[in-house]
């Protein structure tokens, strides 16, 4: 399934819950005989509603590396685009939000 890759050029962005969304002309994946069913399975899955990387290694039961590699190359063909979750440390402190809360209640 991997042509005996272990890696892809995008894989240090795909997580466990790094969301996987088909492009709007992904209906070409179909036709291409660069790829392999695999590679259409995960197209098709992301056609019907966005999908975690986890959650199309267990709907396609393979594992979560070659997952990787195959939505890689996905990417790198530009049938599928990879939305990364916030980091943590980027998010709001609580007591910001908080004081926010608070300001607009005194309005």
């Amino acid at each position: 399934m991997t042509r005996g890759r272990t890696t892809s050029a995008v894989q240090h962005r795909l997580d466990l819950i790094a969301v996987v969304v088909a492009e709007p002309h992904a209906d070409d994946a179909e036709v291409d005989p660069s790829l392999s069913p695999e590679h259409v399975d995960i197209v098709e899955l992301c056609q019907d509603a966005p999908q975690s990387v986890a959650e199309l290694a267990a709907g396609l039961n393979l594992p979560i590396g070659v997952v990787r590699v195959l939505v890689g190359d996905l990417v790198d063909a530009e049938f599928v685009h990879v939305n990364r979750p916030v980091p943590p440390a980027e998010l709001p402190d609580e007591s910001i939000l908080r004081d926010v809360i608070n300001g607009l209640r005194a309005l």
